[in-house]
């Protein structure tokens, strides 16, 4: 019998399914009496809703209802005596506009048309207040976050770069990033009765979603069912439940219809969070021979006045490299824009492109090559934590991309190596991001005929989940993987965590791992021997001679305690080839290689997807995407893809994914780490680095245009 095994390429078990449409996401399903809600948004950026005029909406052809915070009926997790009250924004709680675009207004009809042509015919008076969504203006007024691990963090001497030897001291700027996936956010949800509600939504999380749904409506979360079978692109907008989403449970509540709520793509600027404005500041100071003497890192980064978003940005110069000095302050603005949210390699990405071009600004300070500086400072632990590494492999992710690259063909001297008319710069950014692994169950049921289902409620947001549990399946078994199938995507199924923080593999493929273990020592026992035999087991035939229809195990998995006595990370190295004409500012990014540490790679193919979906994600972030407030409305200017420029094909080169692929002792039986976040940390400074081995030009405000080069 053929046995699929971890690490063979396997092909996606549901790209058949969505190359030929045959998969339904959020927005594709079809109920009886289907009815359509259009959000409309405010016009002014901060003060009171007076009055909300719904007249001719109200009798429009087609309208079953307009909510406003005048008649909307109460949400009771929005009120203050809730069993667990919901954070964040209430829509149609109260009158307070906190954002431009902010929904003043819901309206439900029986078609979309309908539904957008009503909204169209809401009238809203207001009492405008004064708003500030100038962050660089704002800076000062910065804060530091509630919660202890955003503190300020002393290693040693803090400042100490600024009495070394060499030193230098930079800051770097990291524009709004939009969540902007293909698939737009789309709920549609429908009640039986007052107490049980069934949603459709695009969540990285139906665990989470269930729980949230269940706060806003008083519900036991087993009478919210969540579907969220196919997701077309999250990266982290939809790691939490958002108000639209409450919105739609609440319509279809009020009008006892089911209601699909769709966000238009103007809305995903201003709804579905975002990677936020970051100022950040770095000082490096190392000895004459390379050796870093101190670290400091500052960040300043957006977020909204009526909820506090935070990430780590700063939190990689802590450990990444060796010093004996290190120090980190973070601090958050508060502005009158929507919140943002984690985006791929939350934080990590932000502070990797500050780090590493300061590493690379301290290499050319030194005359070093920016490898070797890397080398010099490398660290066999982590000084963060003061605890080893479960497994670190980042010396063999130099040496690989670098001979791959064409690494010895880097000039030290920027400007100085040509092809015709182009400049030609390499460059390298590094990143870490941590590995986790939650608690995760799994139910296997072993059929007749030998085939086996496996069933968990985690979510797949395109990484190739099943396909990752099928081959875990396979290879724990000793069974080719068409006689396997996995569901997931569904709340009534046994739990397991969100889709976020690069966990998935390690949690849920634990929890597949251990039931398929589990079933195996099942078989064993009913066939009379030690359940921790080894032998083939012929499973079917088992079945047969018990006079079994099937059998069900269900198992729980999480991590051991020895795990606390590691520091546990997934690393990577990017290395970028660029061209830059001089005349023109025109850069053309020829080659980039992504070598990872992320433990043992379960499917090489999808693996290598997700590193190149996430390069390509670190382009846009390096070369194209900044989103721009006209400050005097307090209203981006950029709301959709014709402004807010994304890489197309022509912006992409050949990327190339190389995986060390040794498994991690320590994190969970599989020994994988995780790869959708580190698939995007350091590529935006590999590229800037390369850009300035090109030209001899530092950018240090992204993305790189050409008006920054000429």
């Amino acid at each position: 019998m053929k046995k699929d095994t971890i690490g063979e390429p396997l092909n996606r078990v549901d790209g058949r399914l969505k190359v030929t449409g045959g998969a339904k996401y959020s927005g594709e399903y079809k109920f009886p009496n289907l009815t359509y809600a259009v959000l409309v948004p405010t016009t002014i950026t901060n003060g009171t809703v007076t009055a909300v005029d719904i007249r001719a909406a109200k009798y429009a052809p087609g309208v079953l209802a307009v909510i406003t915070p005048f008649n909307a009926p109460k949400v009771p997790g929005y009120q203050p005596d809730a069993k667990k009250p919901v954070k964040g924004l209430k829509l149609f709680n109260d009158n307070q506009i906190h954002f431009n675009g902010q929904p003043i207004a819901l309206v439900v009809a029986d078609t979309f048309e309908r539904a957008t042509y009503a909204a169209s015919l809401v009238k809203a008076t207001y009492q405008a207040q004064p708003f500030e969504t100038n962050f660089h203006k704002n800076f000062d007024s910065g804060v530091t976050p509630d919660g202890g691990k955003y503190k300020d963090y002393v290693r040693g001497e803090a400042d100490a770069y600024k009495n070394a030897p060499v030193k230098i001291e930079q800051e770097y700027i990291q524009p709004s990033e939009m969540h902007n996936p293909m698939e737009l956010h789309v709920t549609t949800a429908y009640w039986e009765g007052d107490d049980h509600v069934t949603v459709y939504t695009k969540s990285q999380g139906v665990m989470s979603s269930q729980r949230a749904v269940a706060a806003a409506f008083d519900l036991e979360p087993t009478n919210v069912q969540i579907n969220s079978r196919f997701v077309g692109g999250a990266f982290g907008s939809s790691l939490r439940t958002w108000p639209h989403e409450i919105a739609a449970v609440q319509a279809a509540r009020l009008v006892k219809r089911p209601v699909k709520l769709t966000l238009t793509r103007e809305q995903m600027f201003t709804l579905v969070g975002y990677r936020p404005l970051t100022i950040q500041k770095i000082g490096l100071g190392a000895t004459a021979d390379g050796k870093l003497v101190g670290i400091t890192h500052e960040s300043h980064s957006q977020t909204a006045v009526y909820e506090e978003f935070t990430e780590g940005a700063v939190n990689v110069s802590r450990f990444l490299y060796q010093s004996p000095n290190a120090n980190t302050r973070y601090k958050v603005v508060p502005l009158n824009i929507g919140v943002p949210a984690p985006m791929r390699g939350p934080g990590e990405s932000t502070g990797a492109y500050a780090l590493e071009s300061a590493m690379d600004e301290l290499s050319y300070a030194l005359n070093l090559d920016p490898i070797e500086l890397r080398l010099r400072n490398y660290t066999d632990a982590d000084q963060e934590r003061n605890l080893p590494w479960s497994s670190k492999y980042l010396k063999e992710c130099y040496q690989l991309g670098a001979d791959r690259i064409g690494w010895s063909n880097r000039a030290q001297k920027p400007g100085t190596v040509k092809d015709g008319d182009w400049l030609v710069g390499y460059g390298i950014g590094c990143g870490a991001f941590g590995a986790y692994r939650g608690h995760a169950e799994a139910k296997i049921k072993l059929m007749a005929d030998g085939s086996v289902n496996i069933q968990s409620a985690t979510t797949d947001i395109g990484p190739g989940t099943n396909t990752a549990m099928i081959v875990i399946a396979a290879d724990t078994l000793g069974l080719p993987a068409e006689k396997i199938t996995f569901d997931l995507g569904n709340s009534s199924l046994p739990p397991a965590p969100t889709q976020g923080g690069s966990s998935t593999v390690s949690s849920v493929g634990s929890a597949v791992h251990d039931v398929c273990v589990a079933l195996k020592q099942k078989l064993y026992i009913l066939q009379g021997k030690p359940q921790d035999s080894t032998d083939d087991i012929d499973y079917a035939g088992v079945l047969k001679q018990q006079n079994l229809p099937y059998l069900e195990v269900t198992k729980g998995s999480q991590s051991g305690d020895n795990a606390k006595n590691y520091s546990m990370y997934s690393f990577s190295a990017h290395f970028a080839k660029v061209y830059v004409h001089p005349l023109t500012g025109v850069v053309k990014i020829k080659n980039l290689i992504a070598v990872v540490d992320a433990g043992k790679i379960v499917n090489h193919k999808t693996a290598a997807s997700q590193m190149k979906g996430g390069a390509v994600g670190g382009i846009g972030m390096a070369m194209t995407e900044e989103a721009i407030i006209d400050d005097r409305f307090g209203r981006y200017v950029n709301g959709n893809f014709a402004d807010y420029h994304v890489p197309v094909n022509a912006d992409i080169p050949q990327i190339e994914a190389i995986f060390i692929d040794k498994a991690d002792p320590i994190i969970n039986p599989v020994g994988t780490k995780g790869i959708g976040e580190i698939s995007l940390i350091g590529v935006a400074p590999a590229i800037a680095n390369a850009v300035y081995n090109a030209t001899g030009i530092r950018v240090r405000d992204l993305p790189i245009t050409p008006d920054k080069l000429i």
